[in-house]
């Protein structure tokens, strides 16, 4: 099932000390200092227990864990929630919700200081209000108005891309009209290298383009670029470590191993992923 239907069926970003900021650091010799999971990759897993997937997360080594607020939480209240996650030693710097979160925002900022979310991104858009390029100018609009309040209450607001954001309408790429609307000062975006892949673009390219924008990652491989889904980290076609190292200030920004499609069990290849992410030199 596509991540969009299965969706719908159902405070200011963490600053590392200044002196760890400014301290010279050799290239090729830094790896993550936090390693995150966006909860859709265990969503089987945890629509039966979530209590216990977020156990299983901690056991694999993840340190945060991106939750699905667009599914409610499988049932859980944010309260339940936080102390799931306080039990595991996990952090849950943002959650994934949908368009209907701009009528709801009160709701969702309550929400998030609860559990402790610093960043509140909407998954993907409606499909039937996606289709031209004003569709894109209008959803940066909303979305700049929206991040506007969150500010003020100390969330951000956030855009994750999917990979029909790419196509192109009149020669221009829909997400690009986006992101060149967006309000940096009080939106940041969210990039899904896999989802990208699929659409046949290049993670590295939009991340020249677009860095200064990217708060958030969803690490993400694909075997190919343009392949109809994605793969095990490591064993597709992104490169990784240059990506990584194109990141300013990476120990302020979020990163979550995502995967929707998997050769076996899916808690396998969170566990191959994790690996993959926690070694990887850059």
């Amino acid at each position: 099932m596509r991540r969009r239907h299965f969706i719908q069926s159902l405070s200011a970003a963490l600053l590392a000390p200044a002196a760890l900021r400014k301290a010279p650091l050799s290239l090729g010799a830094r790896k993550l200092r936090r390693v995150g999971i966006q909860l859709y990759t265990l969503r089987d897993a945890a629509k039966q227990d979530l209590a216990r997937t977020l156990a299983d997360i901690a056991a694999l080594g993840y340190n945060d864990v991106e939750m699905l607020g667009g599914m409610g939480n499988f049932g859980a209240s944010p309260t339940q929630v936080k102390q799931m996650l306080d039990r595991n030693g996990l952090r849950a710097p943002s959650t994934h919700v949908g368009t209907n979160v701009l009528d709801q925002l009160d709701r969702a900022l309550d929400d998030a200081h609860v559990i402790g979310h610093q960043y509140i991104v909407v998954a993907s858009l409606p499909e039937d209000q996606a289709k031209t390029l004003d569709d894109y100018r209008r959803w940066a609009d909303k979305f700049n108005e929206a991040g506007a309040k969150t500010k003020r209450a100390g969330i951000w607001f956030g855009f994750h891309d999917e990979a029909n954001d790419f196509a192109k309408v009149d020669g221009k790429v829909l997400y690009d009209e986006l992101a060149a609307r967006i309000d940096s000062s009080v939106v940041r975006l969210q990039l899904d290298t896999g989802n990208l892949g699929v659409a046949g673009g290049d993670p590295i390219e939009y991340m020249q383009r677009y860095r200064d924008k990217y708060w958030q990652f969803h690490i993400k491989d694909v075997p190919r670029l343009g392949a109809p889904s994605d793969t095990e980290l490591g064993k597709g076609v992104i490169d990784f470590k240059k990506l990584l190292g194109m990141i300013d200030h990476i120990d302020e920004k979020h990163l979550y191993v995502e995967q929707e499609s998997y050769p076996g069990n899916p808690i396998d290849s969170a566990r191959v992923d994790y690996k993959y992410l926690a070694a990887l030199e850059f």
